[in-house]
């Protein structure tokens, strides 16, 4: 692409959003809205997650001292005892 296409559409989007500002009209269709809306849910989920794993690795941290020794779990299988 030519250079100064670039810059012009620089311009050009770079103008849309001043002016998008300047009106106080953020948004042009529902779709915007829509895409908004998701995105921040998105956002949300994603910080939910890095949350709730800091969370479980505090408190596997400071339960690390009491384990609790687990057995063996299921029945024992004679038919393999030679």
């Amino acid at each position: 692409m030519d250079p100064r296409n670039i810059q012009q559409d620089f311009e050009n989007q770079f103008n849309d959003v001043v002016s998008r500002l300047q009106s106080k009209q953020f948004f042009q269709s529902d779709w915007d809205i829509a895409s908004f809306a998701v995105f921040f849910i998105f956002i949300g989920v994603i910080l939910l997650l890095v949350i709730l794993i800091l969370i479980r690795c505090c408190c596997c941290c400071c339960c690390d001292e009491v384990k609790h020794q687990r057995g063996k779990v299921g029945v024992e299988n004679m038919a393999l005892e030679p």
